[in-house]
């Protein structure tokens, strides 16, 4: 019995897409079990375990790249919560640590307090401005209250 294949469905009359990075895709690894199967030997083709070992393969791979996407678009969206979730502290007294070296190489914890002016995110880091002009990391933070009124 002869199995006459379609020449259109031969891996070398598919138009070829080169990818823009040195990565192995789902794409190629599919290129690549096409022709492995149509250049097979018919009289000793692939084990079925072989098969199913490479579909695994490509099923955990395409789980990988998903799950990839899924955790950098997690990573963008807490980078961007930050300055939001902070922004509550503006106009909220604030006290904290203050770390600086003495002349004699000392180094010096200081509890200072303040009221913060503003938020800004710099080196993907959110930094608190304070009213007298500095600025604080949100780690440093110890305590915050409603400033007093007058």
């Amino acid at each position: 019995m002869t199995i006459n294949l379609d020449p259109t469905l031969y891996l070398k009359n598919q138009a070829v897409q080169k990818s823009k990075s040195d990565v192995m895709g789902k794409d190629d690894f599919l290129r690549i079990l096409m022709t492995q199967l149509q250049n097979q030997d018919p009289m000793n083709p692939m084990q079925d375990k072989d098969f199913i070992a490479q579909m695994a393969t490509f099923t955990s791979l395409e789980q990988m790249t998903n799950m990839n996407k899924m955790l950098e678009q997690f990573i963008t969206s807490q980078k961007s919560d930050n300055i939001m979730k902070y922004s509550e502290m503006i106009g909220k007294q604030v006290e904290f640590t203050s770390k600086s070296v003495d002349e004699n190489g000392n180094e010096i914890i200081e509890s200072k307090q303040g009221i913060v002016k503003s938020i800004y995110q710099k080196n993907l880091e959110v930094q608190l401005e304070m009213e007298d002009g500095t600025t604080i990391l949100p780690n440093a933070l110890t305590k915050i209250t409603s400033p007093a009124s007058n």
